[in-house]
């Protein structure tokens, strides 16, 4: 199923709720369809070693709003996660999609999750990397609002992070742990020239808190709701092999999601941006798709 053709992607525009998303898409536009999204701070180019590798999928990665080339919300808008679902519905009716394979990476792996729970008949796979729903919070209610409330406004009068270099920001991602080549990935979509250095395009309200969390009895609702088949792929280095609440995401989904794969596979957060690790989650989501997709 991997393979280097149709490696060249396509830059797209769309405009939904008033606001111009971007994009990149690959692969034959009559292939299997899927929607990849991107994780937190990220964008579409965080595929561009995964994708390329469906063969016979036609592979639209979004920049969700407020990140890579797609624009800001407006000044009063949010950030939670599932602000997103209207949007990934108003895209796929923009692409003339009636239903297509969901593919997520950590935060976008979550929102995927949600809109699968919320819009069943319009997802026939959810394929969900190094995460799978946010894990459930027993922070009170008002404490959540009051961290929203005051880290919102604080994220709104703080300018945009400025680096001098191109470097300087390459080097920030690696003192984060991130590998030279997924600070040279994410560096072009992330970054915007301008006479100081280069600003970071991503909108600074997603550095704050969510308005509500999910608790335990949300999270198990909402995999419950799961109809469709879901391979959930973790990294040996990722966020289960750092964080107590993530490592027990898939024993949640093993025991509430009727049709529930999972793999691990080497790699760190990133995973899917290795040449040498995208090979293999690519033939192990095509050998998924092939036997859970009709037709």
């Amino acid at each position: 199923m991997s393979g280097q053709s149709e490696t060249t992607a396509t830059e797209c525009r769309w405009e939904i709720d008033g606001l111009v998303l971007a994009g990149l898409a690959w692969g034959p536009e009559d292939g299997t369809r899927v929607l990849a999204l991107h994780g937190w701070m990220d964008h579409a180019a965080s595929f561009q070693e995964l994708a390329p590798r469906l063969t016979g999928c036609r592979v639209v990665a979004l920049d969700l709003s407020g990140q890579g080339l797609s624009a800001h919300r407006a000044p009063h808008a949010t950030y939670n996660i599932w602000d997103d679902l209207p949007q990934i519905a108003g895209l796929l009716d923009l692409l003339g999609w009636r239903d297509c394979v969901l593919m997520g990476h950590s935060r976008g792996a979550n929102i995927a999750t949600l809109f699968t729970a919320a819009q069943p008949q319009r997802v026939r796979a959810l394929i969900a990397l190094d995460s799978l729903v946010p894990a459930p919070s027993e922070a009170g209610v008002v404490a959540t609002l009051r961290a929203f409330v005051e880290e919102t406004r604080a994220q709104q009068s703080r300018p945009p992070r400025t680096f001098p270099t191109r470097e300087a920001y390459l080097e920030r991602r690696r003192a984060q742990g991130n590998a030279p080549h997924v600070s040279e990935a994410l560096a072009g979509r992330a970054l915007e020239p301008v006479p100081e250095g280069f600003h970071l395009r991503g909108d600074r309200r997603l550095f704050a808190s969510s308005a509500v969390k999910l608790t335990q009895a949300d999270i198990e609702a909402v995999l419950r709701a799961i109809r469709c088949p879901v391979l959930n792929i973790w990294a040996e280095t990722g966020i289960a092999a750092t964080r107590p609440e993530a490592a027990r995401l898939p024993d949640f989904g093993a025991a509430l999601i009727a049709d529930y794969q999972t793999l691990r596979l080497p790699g760190d957060h990133h995973f899917h941006l290795d040449p040498a690790i995208a090979g293999r989650m690519a033939d192990a989501i095509g050998d998924f798709l092939a036997r859970r997709l009709p037709g």
